[in-house]
Order: structure tokens, then sequence, then C-alpha cells
């Protein structure tokens, strides 16, 4: 069990979404179109994740598909999840980092071991992201996400986007 209370994390994320959309400058993004790798961690179930993702050219102005999937290991259990996320792209005026914010449904799976040497059992869950990230046009990044419904309730991963 996370010492974080379970609603205040998406709340507070909300509210710095709802902040980075009211401060959006005019001026177009350079998001990072192209295949990546992430890894961080998650909270609720306290999890290493790693995992891959993909960055579309904008869909229509700033948006783009930011399509991932990531794997987690520990707390007794794995977790894969399957996000279908979008990313709005917010530069910053003459400098190299970006900021985005943005949200999508998820398919997760729990997979729980069984120390008895069962099999142990399996729980495929509907989930929903928020997310804001910073990154370089270099291609690195560093996201934190708040899960809904039955996403993990908070993650944060660092990753490189291969240009």
């Amino acid at each position: 069990m996370s010492c974080i209370p379970s609603l205040s994390v998406p709340r507070s994320l909300a509210g710095a979404v709802v902040a980075a959309w009211i401060l959006a400058a005019a001026a177009s993004a350079e998001a990072q179109v192209g295949f990546g790798v992430r890894a961080g961690v998650s909270a609720d179930p306290d999890q290493f994740v790693f995992g891959a993702h993909y960055n579309s050219k904008p869909l229509f102005d700033h948006l783009n598909f930011r399509p991932n999937a990531d794997v987690g290991v520990g707390d007794d259990r794995t977790t894969f999840t399957a996000n279908f996320e979008f990313a709005y792209w917010i530069p910053i005026q003459k400098k190299p980092w970006s900021v985005y914010v943005g949200g999508g449904p998820a398919l997760v799976v729990y997979h729980h071991g069984d120390n008895s040497g069962d099999a142990g059992h399996t729980d495929t869950e509907p989930g929903f992201n928020l997310l804001v990230g910073f990154a370089h046009r270099g291609g690195l990044f560093a996201e934190v996400k708040a899960g809904l419904i039955d996403s993990p309730a908070v993650k944060f991963v660092i990753g490189y986007t291969f240009r």
C-alpha cells in the first residue's frame, strides 16, 4: 500500500494540467517524432517499470498520439499496461525544452503470483492516465502520470525518443 493518497495525486496533476493549458504559448512545439524507450518507478503497486513508446507527427495543432506500453515488476505481481495516450505539446520560447500534457485510456493486466507454487491469477482492468512531461529536443524526456480507475496510482519515467 502506498503512502500517497489515491485521490490527492490525480487532483493535483489535474490542476497542473489545467494550469499548463492556460499558460500555453502560441508558438509551435517541437514534438519528438519516433520510437523510444522508457524506464522508471510506479506507486500502488510499488514497481520498477520499463517499456517503449511511439510519438506520432501532429494530428492537428500541437496534439500527438503517443501510445506506449510498459511492464512493471515488484510488489508480488507483474503488471502490463498498454496506454493509448495523446500529448499536447507546449513550447518554451527559445529553449531546447518543451512541456507536454495529456492523457488517455489504458488496458492494465495484473498477474498476481502465488508463493505456494500455483500459477497465481491474472486480472485485466480498464484504466485512464493523466500526464505531464518535459522533453529536450535531443530526445531525452521525463514524465509523471497519475492513474485513474485501475491504472497504477502514480508513475515516474525517464526515457529517450530516437529521432
